[in-house]
């Protein structure tokens, strides 16, 4: 796993918007297509604008899969993560091979459905977010590091609908959903290459955690540090509690 710290948000996005760019591209001349997972959030935003932005990708050759998604939500919330993947990545690059959860159907019939088609083929790679508490998609602590479902029903801890709530989707924590549908934490770990886009000081505390502490279930993305392709990109508030010696060569810009 690499690390790569930048001065602020918007630099962070930009360079892994490029990074993000070159694999998807790599994966279209290798092989005509490209197949790609995709969180949203508040922590996605400049990511998400400098991709959408980048040159020479087609668009019409890249498949999306999504990454975790509210129970009983419906899309027209400004919380529901497939209305933002529909605002912030589809309808900007005209990509027409999409799978959304859909958090207000038949939940059994939407795990069988997203879980045959996300594991049908390899996934070239997947932009993810890492929450306060150290969840990975909506895997919350202590996680489930070995079932091999891809999609599963989740129950949503207190702290990860506080960050909800901090975020601004909803008023209070009651209009939080208890319950979400997440990809699982294997079925990330089988992605060829991970990015995990994590700015801000508010998780701080879970980069340290995760990155620092033991790799266990109750630090979920701490998983990450076992991938053979993982790059975790931080900025200066993100990465202000890592011990800075092991990471000095990955000071890139801006501090």
């Amino acid at each position: 796993m690499n690390i790569r710290i930048f001065g602020d948000k918007v630099s962070l996005g930009k360079a892994a918007a490029e990074h993000a760019a070159s694999v998807i591209r790599q994966a279209i001349l290798d092989r005509g297509a490209a197949r790609l997972i995709a969180a949203t959030a508040a922590s996605q935003k400049e990511f998400l604008e400098a991709l959408t932005s980048a040159p020479e990708i087609d668009w019409h050759l890249v498949e999306v899969f999504h990454l975790d998604e509210y129970i009983g939500l419906p899309i027209t919330h400004p919380g529901s993560f497939r209305g933002m993947l529909l605002e912030q990545l589809i309808h900007k690059t005209g990509i027409v091979n999409y799978h959304l959860l859909d958090g207000d159907g038949d939940v059994p019939s939407v795990l069988a459905r997203a879980s045959a088609a996300v594991a049908s083929e390899p996934i070239d790679i997947a932009f993810l977010g890492i929450g306060e508490n150290g969840h990975l998609a909506f895997n919350d602590p202590p996680a489930d590091f070995e079932t091999e479902e891809p999609y599963l029903a989740v129950t949503l801890d207190e702290a990860c609908r506080r960050q909800q709530v901090g975020e601004a989707w909803f008023s209070d924590i009651s209009q939080v959903p208890r319950q979400a549908i997440s990809m699982s934490v294997r079925q990330i770990m089988k992605v060829k290459e991970v990015l995990a886009i994590v700015p801000d000081s508010r998780k701080a505390a879970a980069i340290q955690l995760c990155f620092e502490g033991e790799i266990s279930p109750m630090a979920p993305a701490s998983i990450l540090r076992n991938h053979p392709k993982a790059t975790v990109y931080l900025d200066k508030d993100s990465a202000a509690l890592l011990d800075p010696a092991p990471h000095t060569s990955a000071v890139i810009q801006g501090l």
